[in-house]
This record gives C-alpha cells, sequence and structure tokens, in this order.
C-alpha cells in the first residue's frame, strides 16, 4: 500500500477505483462526524472532500502527513488555502469539470426569465391560456456583464456568443483575456453598461456581500442578476429590496445564502422574510445549487481531479 486516501464526501467511482489501482487505499465512513475525522486524519496523505468538514487551522494540524486535499468542484472556502498551503499541502479543485454544465444551467434560468417559461406552464398546466401576459424579452442586443472571468465566467460567455448580446466582462485579477466571446471592461464600465448581471467569482472575504446596496445602487440601468457562484455573494435583503423598487427586473438564483457551504439543506420555516419574497416573486427563479450538476459533470470532476491527485503524488515520492 502507497498510503491512505480520507474520502469525507461521495462522489463518482472513478476517484475510488482509480486511486485503489494505483495502490493507495481509500476510505470513506459516511457515518462520521467532524469529531471523528479529528482522530483518524493523521493516518492520510490525501483527503477528497465538497463540503462535509472544514478543513480549519485546527483539522489542519492534526493532519501530519497530508500531502493534498482534494476539492471536487470549484469553491475552496471550506479549506483554509493559505495556512494549507503553508504547511506543503497540495490544495486543489476541479472547476474544468463542471464548467459547461454551469454555463448551460445559467443560460437555462435566463431563457425561463426572460420568456415566461415557469409561470406559462404552471398556467396552462391549470388550463389558462395567456399569451400577452406571457410575452417574453429577447437576450439579443442585451449587455452582459459578467463578474469574474475564470472556468465559469468564460465557459458563460461561450455560451452567449450565439444570441448576439454584448458581453463585457470584470476581473479584478486577471487582464488581457478579451477575445471573440467577451470584451474585457472595467469595474465602472460594467455599472454603466449593463442589462445583465452573472456573478462567477469564488466566495472570499472579499467577494462576501460584494452585491448589496450601495453595489447595486452604482448600475445605471435597471438590471436583471444570476448568481451561480455562492449565495453570500449576494445580500439577499438588499436583492430583495431592489426587486421591490424594480431596479432589479428579475432574478435567476441557483445559490442562496442561506446554504452552509453549498449542498447542505435548507430549513424553510426558519428563513426570513427576504426568502418568503424570493419563493413567491413570479421574476425570479430558484433553483437548488444544481448549476454544474449533470451526469456528465459528475465523471469529468472526478476525471479532472484524479489526473491533479496523480501529478502530486508522483511529485512526492
Amino acid at each position: 500500500m502507497k498510503g491512505k486516501i480520507l474520502f469525507v464526501d461521495n462522489t463518482h467511482d472513478l476517484l475510488i477505483k482509480e486511486l485503489t489501482t494505483l495502490g493507495y487505499q481509500c476510505d470513506y465512513f459516511p457515518t462520521f462526524k467532524r469529531d471523528d475525522y479529528l482522530n483518524i486524519i493523521h493516518e492520510y496523505i490525501g483527503v477528497v472532500i465538497r463540503s462535509g468538514i472544514v478543513l480549519d487551522k485546527v483539522m489542519l494540524d492534526k493532519a501530519i502527513n497530508l500531502k493534498f486535499i482534494g476539492r471536487v468542484g470549484a469553491g475552496m472556502e471550506s479549506i483554509d488555502v493559505h495556512y494549507a498551503e503553508n504547511l506543503g499541502i497540495a490544495c486543489l479543485n476541479s472547476p474544468e469539470g463542471n464548467r459547461d454544465a454551469l454555463a448551460e444551467h445559467a443560460l437555462g434560468m435566463l431563457l425561463t426569465l426572460f420568456n415566461n417559461i415557469k409561470r406559462a406552464d404552471a398556467d396552462v398546466r391549470k388550463g389558462i391560456w395567456e399569451r400577452e401576459k406571457n410575452r417574453g424579452v429577447e437576450i439579443k442586443g442585451k449587455t452582459i456583464g459578467i463578474i469574474g472571468y475564470g472556468n465559469m465566467g468564460s465557459a458563460f460567455a461561450k455560451r452567449l456568443k450565439g444570441f448576439d448580446a454584448n458581453v463585457i466582462a470584470y476581473d479584478k485579477y486577471k487582464f488581457n483575456y478579451s477575445d471573440e466571446y467577451v470584451k474585457e471592461v472595467t469595474l465602472e464600465t460594467l455599472f454603466l453598461e449593463a442589462d445583465i448581471l452573472s456573478f462567477h467569482v469564488p466566495l472570499t472575504d472579499e467577494t462576501h456581500y460584494m452585491f448589496d446596496d450601495a453595489f447595486i445602487n452604482k448600475f445605471k440601468h435597471d438590471f436583471y442578476l444570476i448568481n451561480t457562484a455562492r449565495g453570500k455573494v449576494v445580500n439577499t435583503d438588499s436583492l430583495v429590496k431592489a426587486l421591490i423598487s424594480g431596479k432589479i427586473k428579475g432574478a435567476c438564483l441557483d445559490v442562496l445564502e442561506y446554504e452552509k457551504f453549498s449542498f447542505e439543506e435548507i430549513d424553510s420555516n426558519t428563513l426570513p422574510e427576504s426568502y418568503q419574497y424570493l419563493i413567491k416573486a413570479d421574476n425570479v427563479i430558484l433553483t437548488p445549487h444544481i448549476a454544474g450538476w449533470t451526469v456528465e459533470s459528475k465523471y469529468k470532476l472526478a476525471k479532472v481531479l484524479l489526473d491533479k491527485i496523480i501529478e502530486v503524488l508522483k511529485k512526492s515520492t
């Protein structure tokens, strides 16, 4: 046996199968809690997670043999990446695996909102045949502003190419990426021009509640919001206030700030008034953090992460 790898969350069988074939013992304990992991993590050279536990300083200090942390997906907010890397632990994720699925989902939500598909479908099922009430609007000619032009933002821009929209993007940490799909702009330009805003940023101290009252008020035009990033990027109270005033004309939300990390259950009975508003609003499309959650992406997320893990293990032997 070359070493033990701990799987905290369930993922595609490919990862365990291939790593086992390579000579690693792969353990998965679906009933374990945080304290259980604290007691055994010192035994492992690798950990594969989604969002089941937080790998903070306390946990990492116990992980004295850890060579890598593999995140099945993009978001790294459940890992103290800076501390882990200072300990010499490679922190890996696999956004390449679900960027296409997420981009398709974001586009699907926007089309659903623009064409009143959800409401029209409900009407027809009730025997109501209302055409004028459900007249839609077109993506063509609209200016779509993307914030965050990494794997997800760039994949979304590519999906928009055939719609004859004006696609612009702002990324604080990337430069010179204008191409056939997008035009790089400043944040100030995005505020002036955008009719639709789509977030594709990680959740960090910098992006937490980035979308608040002050941010919204900087937009010249009334606009639509798409958030397939992380729920806490958007201040829900600010969003609802802007939906009521009409500053925001509609919203597509695959994530909500009430989630703990990504996929954990939400208790609807304890959520605030803003959430109650969202679930009743005709101009809000909600999905349960499934952008990027396809049959194909489940495999690709595992394959991308597997390749990165193998590279780390090769270097460490």
